[in-house]
């Protein structure tokens, strides 16, 4: 049992570097066609940004895999044999959120390169080693007070109940929709300073367009993201009436008032659909099948493992296996999310305008470095969003096809 799980996770790490392979050579071609949406240096910025950053995922991905093997080749056993005649809730506390802490420390390196040699290299950074520093601190805090909580809850779950993992569902769901509720005022309490909106014309013409959809929300904020990033963004955050608009300030620097209506009229088609809800009931959905997946594992995988069958250690295992899981269902969960996306921008239009819209998306493409084109296989597992050009087109902007553009093949590597 051991050995094949080893298998597939191993498979899974193939693919996933197989994927990356094809995506950095795919863009290591195109790039040397002619630009799209942006100008020469820019689009070969762009293409550079994006290869730095999976050639970083793909070192990521090594080193997830190495900490898996050490923990299914022995380091479960190890911390069993260690906690052996503490309590349960203690057993589980410590074996979980140590692993968590370990994980992190041992990937943090990655989160530093990538914010000061990546995006310090490409103008996105404008954070200090103090803030990184700050802000992991307070991360780890945070993980350790909350990941305490809900992992004692667990742990008393399963010691009362043979549908433990049917119970232990609801309650992590519940948390799911906890955490979606108060994301924007965790946020503003630990990370960045969040302040209402002072530009009275622009808040009127928000308000506006919000009430043509019922988006009922507890105001307009904006967000002080530029002391930490350049990229632009916005969203909706919240549940119910915990609901509201945050604006980075560097959204509103660099788009117009009729285009930022635009962004946000998209961003309302996504609450006009549903689309938030539609997104927690994928993820239920996945939290449920592997909490029944992982609630009926033989006891022959305890045993080759030499361990006994304990809450911790099918903690362990359900955190081992989730990025797998995760990728697997990623397709499905990404196919949706198009769509939505098209829905959405449609929806954009008709509040703020096609051509507003468009300028959006092509001012975020640029000022963001998000190269235009990906591979198929790359779009299959991990976007969540349309190619820009496809989203351009739907919205009527004329795009010119031809083969030295780099769309004539939609997979110029084999």
């Amino acid at each position: 049992m051991v050995a094949l799980l080893i298998g597939l996770y191993t498979f899974y790490i193939l693919v996933r570097l197989y994927v990356s392979v094809m995506q950095i050579g795919y863009i290591n071609q195109v790039k040397r066609k002619g630009a799209v949406l942006m100008g020469e240096a820019e689009y070969l910025d762009a293409a550079n940004y994006a290869v730095a950053k999976e050639k970083l995922s793909m070192i990521e991905a090594f080193v997830e895999y190495g900490l898996f093997l050490v923990w299914m080749m022995g380091l479960i056993y190890w911390v069993d044999s260690q906690l052996m005649g503490q309590s349960v809730p203690v057993q589980s506390i410590v074996a979980v959120l140590g692993m968590l802490l370990i994980h992190s420390l041992i990937t943090l390196p990655f989160g530093w390169i990538a914010k000061f040699k990546i995006d310090a290299k490409y103008g996105f950074n404008r954070s200090t080693t103090g803030q990184f520093v700050k802000d992991t601190l307070i991360s780890t805090v945070l993980t350790i007070v909350i990941g305490s909580a809900i992992v004692w809850i667990i742990s008393m779950i399963m010691t009362s109940s043979t549908l433990w993992w049917l119970w232990s569902f609801t309650f992590i769901f519940a948390v799911v929709i906890a955490l979606n509720m108060f994301f924007p005022t965790l946020r503003a309490l630990f990370f960045d300073k969040v302040t209402p909106l002072e530009n009275s014309e622009l808040r009127t013409k928000i308000e506006e367009l919000m009430s043509k959809t019922g988006f009922v929300s507890s105001g307009v904020f904006v967000s002080d993201a530029s002391k930490r990033d350049a990229r632009l963004n916005a969203y909706f955050g919240g549940l119910g009436k915990t609901k509201r608009v945050v604006l980075f300030d560097t959204l509103i620097e660099k788009l117009s008032p009729s285009e930022l209506i635009a962004v946000l009229g998209h961003e309302l088609g996504h609450f006009a659909h549903g689309d938030l809800y539609k997104n927690i009931a994928m993820v239920g959905a996945m939290l449920f099948g592997m909490f029944a997946l992982f609630g009926n594992i033989p006891e022959s995988l305890y045993l080759e493992l030499g361990v006994a069958q304990s809450p911790h250690v099918s903690m362990i295992l359900f955190i081992l296996f989730l990025p797998m899981v995760s990728f697997m269902i990623m397709p499905l969960m990404g196919m949706m999310s198009r769509h939505n996306e098209y829905e959405a921008d449609r929806t954009g239009a008709e509040l703020g305008g096609a051509e507003y819209l468009v300028n959006a998306l092509k001012k975020l493409v640029s000022e963001n470095k998000s190269f235009p084109l990906s591979h198929p296989l790359y779009r299959f597992f991990h976007t969540t969003h349309p190619p820009v050009i496809d989203r351009l087109r739907a919205l009527g902007y004329d795009i010119r096809a031809s083969d030295d553009e780099g769309f004539g093949d939609p997979c110029p590597v084999d």
